[in-house]
């Protein structure tokens, strides 16, 4: 047999064990390779999405990993890019049972943003702010995501399955403060609004973001909207999240 078609019948075994042995190989060997893959991935998923995997009996979640183990294509062995992969598949590829819970999606993104928010790089032009914040253009941080869910997911656990979203949107702010610790932050929509309003751009004044907020929000009093604009971007700038852009 050619190598790629060897290759590709390894593969395959590992990955339905009903399917043909590879060429010079056994059942007992086969069955130690699959073992390890299968735990490594296992492990990386298990890792990845705890609070998701606690909704599971055991035996259940085995076989959630391994349908995905199974039917997914990876194209990675890098452990976030993983989980990145396991996201994927439960959101356009994994048929629902009726033992996932309704949140499923919902929860296994916010787990995943957690791990993103958790290995981000910082940015080398995102500096702490030092001084007043109309003083230099500023930035959503690298190591900040803005969230929206119909489910109050960081309240999700064992003994707390909600079976209906929330009355109304849930906006979340993840960051990973000055000890490296992913913090949650519940948003008001306004906050998320200007927070959504900075991710959209490399770096903008605070003159932009007031300019902005004028637009939408016409029939408040203009300098309510400013004091208050101004007032969340100090508090969230002294959490990291709002940080100095500084340009090369």
């Amino acid at each position: 047999m050619h190598f790629l078609e060897i290759q590709q019948s390894f593969i395959d075994h590992i990955k339905e064990p009903s399917s043909t042995l590879p060429s010079g190989t056994d059942a007992r060997r086969m069955k130690v390779y699959r073992e390890l893959f299968f735990n490594n991935v296992d492990g990386f998923i298990s890792s990845a999405f705890p609070v998701l995997k606690t909704l599971y009996s055991d035996e259940d979640w085995l076989a959630l990993v391994q349908t995905f183990f199974v039917t997914h294509h990876c194209q990675t062995p890098i452990f976030i890019e993983i989980a990145q992969e396991f996201l994927a598949f439960v959101q356009s590829e994994y048929e629902f049972q009726p033992n996932d819970p309704v949140f499923m999606l919902e929860l296994a993104h916010y787990e995943y943003m957690e791990l993103v928010v958790a290995v981000a790089k910082e940015n080398p032009q995102h500096k702490p702010i030092k001084g007043g914040i109309a003083e230099f253009p500023i930035c959503l941080a690298d190591t900040a995501k803005v969230l929206q869910y119909s489910f109050d997911v960081q309240h999700i656990s064992e003994e707390y399955c909600p079976e209906e979203p929330s009355s109304s949107p849930q906006f979340f702010c993840l960051y990973r403060d000055g000890d490296d610790e992913v913090i949650f932050l519940q948003l008001t929509p306004l906050s998320a609004q200007v927070l959504g309003f900075l991710s959209q751009y490399e770096a903008v004044t605070l003159d932009d973001v007031n300019s902005w907020l004028a637009g939408i929000y016409t029939d408040m009093d203009k300098t309510m909207l400013t004091q208050g604009a101004k007032q969340l971007l100090e508090d969230l700038a002294s959490k990291g999240v709002i940080q100095q852009f500084v340009p090369n």
